[in-house]
């Protein structure tokens, strides 16, 4: 073959990814480097300076020059130390060593040396083609757009910034709130370490002291803080001013009039729920037996809920909670009747000897079904026990049950009426639940239902089950063996555990031999209901009147004997 008998011309056109990349073009050509290149700098590169000629690769393919984790390299082609763009620039802008900074930033570390792929590279905050110089408005590091370009990442950023400073917004210029850059220089981004100013050390050097006292509301306070229990605790790798962000190096002592701590600052979503909780009204309403963060979790030794030692570890819950419930404190002191007696009780139920006897971690505790800081009275719709939530809070554990509870007749989903509908606790009370399979539920269940269905319950005693429910007899059928226990349908409905289709299997519960006749028996037949037991009605009345007429016949008759004997005995007498 000719190697000069070339297919193609030999001077070929130049290429134009704009015929596929308009928009795409559109941006590089408004950008800096677009501008650049189109007054004749050389140096300002092209699209195929980033992207090669003819081996493009998806940026998604590590291979790639626009691969994420060589994006700085490619863009530190030119913006580093010793190039001729960075000479350039050395004249112009304070913005040298570019690459430089970035791989010492905190961004550069997260993803050099924990390939974080997510971090932030060059493209992330100036865009990949419509790189534009802060100055212009549309530029995405433009002081009114670089909040939003760091919050493409930093979502809560604001929040948490506003948090920790109590509010305060810090201003350099009057009635102008500083943007992102003011505080973390560009590619300069570093972590903050606080403790290089106000070390530990430094606090120690007066809280280790025992004797260290303040009075506070007429009260003496202790001031000693024990290290070791802070080297031990979640916080460990915390130091003191993180917490107590309100502390002044001008002041003397630094911590002087310094205020609570602000837990909001790291647990803002806990804190928010505790300031609408009982707890937090009571607390912010001044009343001083109102539980705060440190009651529950401690001051500096604060522990995992996961560790056994932590008074927040499930087995430890209801202790905790019952230094303030417990009978005979301030708090259970001042509950109503029936919140008495709230710990007794709840370790005396199903729960209770569950976590406390059996050992059981996944039983019930009282932050299990109250919250742990959003705990409300059960009349605030917003409460976790109020009566159009319990049964989702109930669903945690027993899912199953509730899926059955909310096709029954009971639950508003299926029951259309004004009526109040029972729930959990109407059944199973609130901290005295009972095991379903013990004798005294099964004796209470009947004047459980006996308060919706009194009409009912009546009729009920006066069956055979009934009289004999009174006698004493456990093992005679109540309400939910024929009705079921949440899955309580009309007997009309075909899952029905009365319903003609399943009848014969639930009498075989308790009745081997039942078949199609037994079932029949009319269980809560009454000779009171005309229009539902017209036969029984009628039955009853006929032998009524013909009981009563009968006695009253022989009544009659035995008096008119009664008389005629008397009248006889007196003629006889009278002849004598």
């Amino acid at each position: 073959m000719n190697p000069n008998d070339l297919p193609h011309a030999e001077k070929l056109k130049k290429v134009v990814c704009a015929n596929c990349h308009d928009k795409i073009a559109e941006q590089y050509n408004r950008s800096l480097h677009g501008v650049a290149r189109a007054k004749g700098v050389t140096l300002a590169p092209t699209c195929v300076t980033c992207h090669s000629e003819h081996e493009i690769l998806s940026p998604k393919n590590p291979k790639s020059k626009t691969f994420v984790m060589n994006i700085p390299g490619l863009c530190g082609s030119c913006h580093k130390e010793g190039t001729q763009v960075s000479k350039i620039l050395t004249s112009t802008t304070t913005q040298t060593s570019i690459y430089e900074n970035y791989s010492e930033s905190i961004h550069g570390d997260g993803l050099y040396k924990r390939g974080l792929t997510v971090t932030a590279v060059c493209t992330s905050c100036h865009t990949a083609h419509d790189i534009l110089p802060h100055t212009n408005p549309e530029s995405t590091i433009n002081r009114n757009n670089v909040s939003k370009t760091c919050m493409k990442c930093h979502t809560q950023i604001e929040s948490v910034h506003q948090k920790i400073i109590n509010g305060q917004l810090w201003e350099k210029q009057p009635n102008k709130i500083p943007v992102c850059i003011e505080c973390h220089q560009p590619h300069k981004v570093r972590r903050v370490f606080y403790e290089d100013s106000l070390p530990n050390e430094m606090c120690m050097k007066c809280h280790s002291n025992k004797n260290l006292t303040k009075v506070e509301n007429g009260k003496t306070v202790s001031l000693y803080v024990d290290i070791e229990h802070f080297k031990n605790s979640v916080h460990q790798n915390n130091s003191c001013v993180k917490c107590h962000t309100n502390v002044n190096p001008q002041s003397n002592p630094v911590c002087k009039n310094s205020g609570k701590v602000d837990c909001s600052i790291c647990h803002q979503a806990q804190v928010e729920d505790y300031k609408v909780s009982i707890h937090g009204q009571k607390h912010f309403s001044g009343d001083k037996n109102a539980p705060y963060c440190t009651d529950c979790h401690t001051s500096h030794n604060v522990q995992s809920k996961n560790s056994q030692t932590s008074p927040t570890f499930s087995r430890n819950v209801p202790e905790l909670c019952g230094n303030c419930h417990r009978e005979g404190k301030n708090i259970a002191t001042a509950l109503d009747e029936s919140h008495k007696g709230i710990v007794a009780n709840y370790k005396e139920s199903i729960h209770g000897k569950g976590l406390l006897q059996s050992g059981l971690l996944v039983t019930a505790t009282c932050v299990d079904c109250h919250s742990s800081h959003k705990e409300l009275p059960k009349n605030d719709p917003n409460s976790t026990v109020n009566p159009k939530n319990i049964g989702k809070t109930c669903a945690k554990c027993h899912l199953g049950v509730y899926e059955a509870f909310r096709k029954s007749i009971h639950s508003p989903e299926i029951a259309k009426t004004d009526k109040r509908l029972p729930v959990c606790n109407d059944c199973h009370f609130s901290h005295e639940i009972n095991r379903v399979d013990l004798q005294d539920f099964r004796q209470s269940i009947v004047q459980q239902c006996g308060q919706c269905h009194q009409d009912v319950t009546e009729t009920y005693f006066e069956t055979f089950h009934g009289k004999v429910t009174k006698l004493g007899n456990t093992g005679a059928a109540k309400c939910f063996d024929c009705h079921g226990s949440h899955n309580i349908l009309p007997a009309s409905d075909i899952n029905s555990t009365l319903n003609r289709k399943n009848i014969i299997q639930t009498c075989q519960k308790c009745h081997p031999n039942s078949n199609r006749k037994f079932v029949g028996y009319l269980t809560h037949a009454t000779h009171h209901d005309r229009a539902k037991y017209p036969f029984l009605f009628f039955t009853y009345t006929f032998m009524v009147i013909l009981l009563i007429g009968t006695f009253s016949f022989f009544g009659l008759h035995t008096l008119f004997w009664f008389i005629r004997l008397m009248k006889d005995k007196i003629k006889n007498k009278n002849k004598s």
